[in-house]
């Protein structure tokens, strides 16, 4: 009987190409990594990698070998959480994993009303990219991701993983608090064509969301200036240097004299906010209450919106 967790170490290979970006993934070192491989090679009786360049590939006995992990995989982690239900599911750990503004508007509050409902269970939040989000995942070192798709790293039908929607966040034109659009109620992007823009570099996916949306509403945006931190990127808008796109729920500090203005028409853009675990662990105890607290909070949320038309707070 040979040993799941080297599965998991051969999928990680696959996944980044070399054994170095594997090692670096699942925090084990590059010999470590080799030697599994060898290991798992040597009970199956296969060979399972073969050079390609200065990177790894895997062989065609390799990949038969990952479908039925990946079957495998999710049979175990039901196996976990059907053992979890005889157990007591409401004591353990719960390792959660998400994105800087999905920590301050979603896992924060989730931690705390479980730390309240579920005392017992031990919550730790980590945050991490989306990529990152995936590989903690695979590595065993999360139970439980909140991100925003981003299709470079993992698609939607990937089998490895259980994933559904949260919430979906509608964005506001952020404007400085004495500007002409700030008392309106509601604008059309449009309206913002003319105004000088911050935003992001092109590394990073609200760079994309914002050049999509302006051309969606007939213009392309003048960039004035770049800032991929929010709170570079509000201060600049506070200070009368330009106009920008946020999601709803991004908390602003209150130095910042800002006005969020919600939009209307078809050029709104709207983030979706995803919940991710190993597929087949989605009914473990603890990580089927820190969905149910997830989905609470971004329920409360979803209703309760900020005042969009006044000055941000945080």
């Amino acid at each position: 009987m040979f040993d799941l967790r080297r599965l998991r170490v051969l999928r990680a290979v696959h996944h980044h190409g070399t054994v170095t970006g594997a090692a670096e993934a699942l925090h084990l070192s590059p010999s470590a990594v080799s030697q599994q491989i060898r290991q798992l090679a040597k009970e199956l009786g296969v060979a399972l990698l073969e050079p390609d360049g200065r990177r790894v590939r895997l062989t065609s006995a390799a990949v038969v070998l990952l479908d039925h992990a990946d079957a495998l995989s999710t049979r175990w982690e039901q196996a976990l959480a059907d053992l979890a239900v005889h157990a007591d599911g409401d004591a353990g750990p719960l390792r959660i994993a998400g994105f800087a503004t999905g920590i301050a508007v979603l896992l924060a509050p989730a931690a705390a009303l479980l730390r309240r409902s579920r005392p017992r269970l031990s919550v730790s939040v980590t945050q991490a990219e989306t990529g990152e989000c995936f590989d903690m995942l695979l590595a065993g070192s999360a139970d439980l991701a909140v991100f925003v798709p981003d299709p470079t790293v993992v698609v939607a039908e990937d089998s490895r993983f259980d994933q559904r929607v949260l919430i979906e966040e509608p964005h506001d034109l952020l404007v400085p608090a004495g500007h002409p659009l700030a008392g309106r109620s509601s604008v059309a992007l449009s309206e913002a064509a003319r105004e000088d823009w911050v935003i992001p570099d092109d590394s990073c996916g609200h760079h994309r969301l914002v050049q999509v949306a302006c051309a969606s509403a007939g213009f392309t945006p003048r960039v004035a200036h770049v800032a991929t931190e929010w709170s570079a990127a509000t201060a600049l808008v506070a200070h009368g240097l330009g106009v920008t796109l946020a999601p709803r729920m991004l908390p602003i500090a209150t130095a910042h004299p800002i006005a969020r203005v919600p939009l209307h028409g078809s050029a709104t853009p709207v983030r979706s906010i995803l919940t991710c675990v190993r597929a087949g662990s989605a009914d473990h105890p603890a990580v089927a209450h820190g969905l149910a607290a997830l989905r609470e909070v971004a329920e409360a949320a979803a209703a309760s919106p900020r005042q969009a038309a006044e000055p941000a707070v945080a």
